[in-house]
């Protein structure tokens, strides 16, 4: 199997921050106080990732995967229970992409990867920990269980 490049691999991570922020649009309608206010500093966080990385990929000359209008969601999101599991949810996988990015870059985008996938772990986890699920931690972040 061929490692991607390192700007497939970012196009990917780019294509994971599109997603997430669409899924936090409909994460913030289910929740109030003090978890709203989180999830809207998560999804203002996405999309300073995702301002970033077309910048990134524009000026290297590598491909902008385009947003998409929508995106399936694993589950419904019908009050504050399931939209605190897929905030969780999106923070993982979102962690998985840019894990993946590890591998195929070097230098500061290697940083870059590095710095997107611990923040994600530690949001997950504070979303689990609101959310009361277990275990609160995983063993290793963006890695499928």
């Amino acid at each position: 199997m061929r490692q991607p490049s390192a700007g497939e691999a970012l196009a990917s991570a780019l294509s994971a921050e599109y997603a997430a922020i669409y899924a936090y649009g409909r994460i913030g309608v289910r929740l109030s106080g003090a978890a709203r206010d989180a999830a809207r500093q998560a999804e203002a966080a996405h999309r300073r990732r995702r301002d970033a990385l077309v910048v990134q990929l524009t000026t290297a000359g590598g491909v902008v995967p385009a947003d998409r209008a929508g995106y399936a969601l694993p589950f419904p999101v019908i009050d504050r229970a399931s939209a605190l599991r897929l905030a969780a949810e999106v923070e993982e996988r979102t962690a998985a992409h840019w894990r993946a990015a590890l591998a195929s870059t070097t230098g500061a985008d290697r940083d870059q990867a590095l710095a997107a996938l611990v923040e994600y772990a530690v949001r997950a986890t504070r979303w689990r920990k609101t959310a009361g699920l277990t275990p609160l931690t995983v063993p290793f972040p963006g890695r499928p269980a």
